[in-house]
């Protein structure tokens, strides 16, 4: 079902610096919450960091790894903002399973957090909010 809808050559790079992006991203925000966790209540640190992250995120995406033909930009930050709650909900889901069911440590739940929303975001960013031409 999904062979031919990432065998083109141009949606495996912008895949590829998705990913990039991604991983750079998910750096920034481990050293958010770094630096957060002590001054301020663990979820609160998590979530500030995962913003400060989100933001980073859709300038990277924006400008780079998802470069977009769109002019309607009013609507298209309103989708991300709809995509970036869709995200927001699996990966704090995912980071309260990982700290209270599995146990792993504050960085550790963070980084096992990131990777249930991945696909659902690259689809959403994609082939809809940063699509590669108006359609």
């Amino acid at each position: 079902m999904f062979k031919g809808l990432f065998s083109d050559r141009e949606t495996q790079l912008r895949r590829l610096r998705f990913l990039a992006v991604g991983g750079g991203t998910a750096l920034v925000q481990v050293a958010v919450i770094n630096l957060l966790k002590r001054f301020m209540p663990e979820l609160l640190a998590f979530s500030l960091s995962w913003v400060v992250s989100t933001a980073t995120h859709y300038l990277a995406n924006r400008f780079w790894a998802l470069p977009s033909a769109r002019h309607d930009t009013g609507k298209q930050f309103a989708e991300y903002l709809f995509t970036v709650a869709v995200s927001w909900v699996i990966n704090t889901l995912a980071y309260v399973f990982c700290r209270k069911v599995v146990g792993l440590g504050i960085e550790w739940a963070t980084l096992w957090a990131i990777p249930p929303s991945t696909v659902v975001v690259f689809l959403l960013l994609n082939f809809r909010v940063f699509r590669a031409t108006n359609r």
